[in-house]
């Protein structure tokens, strides 16, 4: 199998921190966005969605999305179990896991979408009103958060899940969203943990 990447992209990012997790290791091979070569006919007959990351397993079936990636790498190697144990530490993961990316890690990478100029490339029209209303929520939804982390260690509960990496990249991309993370005790005592996990550095 192999995995197509982007160094620097929220999303390919969340596999590379997952993988790392589970002790798996997948050839990979980089996609430049920037570059346009995810616009490419091969790449499209994998992804017409023209997004990274993408896992082309053995028999040439190409599974995109992250969390779908991450899923088909769970089955394959439950241990350790990042998407929840039993059936209510699995509604649990999953309801934090959509509320991370539904009200963080989306307005942060459309702030930085519509925001960052470097991305006037990819996002055209970029619509700074957009940019100012991600930042807006995802500055809500961090304070929500930050009461929510004084009741326990990680995102879903005392055991790090796909939450908590969903969490750390969305958190990673306040600066280049033009994002000043408030001064929440709670959260940065998360964030600092989490960062400081090997699987951090993938």
């Amino acid at each position: 199998m192999k995995l197509y990447d982007t160094t620097g992209a929220p999303n390919p990012r969340r596999v590379r921190i997952f993988l790392a997790e589970k002790g798996i290791d997948v050839p990979r091979e980089q996609v430049n966005l920037f570059k346009f070569e995810q616009k490419s006919d091969g790449f499209r007959a994998l992804n017409p969605m023209e997004r990274t990351p993408v896992l082309v397993l053995e028999d040439g079936t190409a599974l995109a999305e992250s969390v779908a990636i991450c899923r088909y790498f769970d089955e394959l190697k439950p241990e350790p179990p990042l998407f929840g144990e039993g059936i209510l530490g699995r509604a649990m993961v999953e309801m934090w896991q959509r509320r991370i990316e539904l009200y963080l890690l989306f307005p942060v990478l459309t702030a930085f979408r519509h925001g960052h100029r470097a991305m006037a490339t990819l996002e055209n029209p970029q619509l700074p009103d957009l940019a100012e209303h991600g930042r807006v929520n995802a500055l809500k939804f961090m304070n929500f958060l930050d009461a929510e982390l004084a009741e326990r260690r990680f995102i879903a509960g005392e055991a790090y899940t796909i939450a908590d990496i969903t969490a750390l990249v969305a958190l990673e991309f306040l600066k280049p969203a033009q994002i000043v993370m408030p001064e929440l005790s709670s959260l940065k005592r998360w964030f600092a943990e989490v960062s400081a996990r090997p699987s951090a550095a993938a």
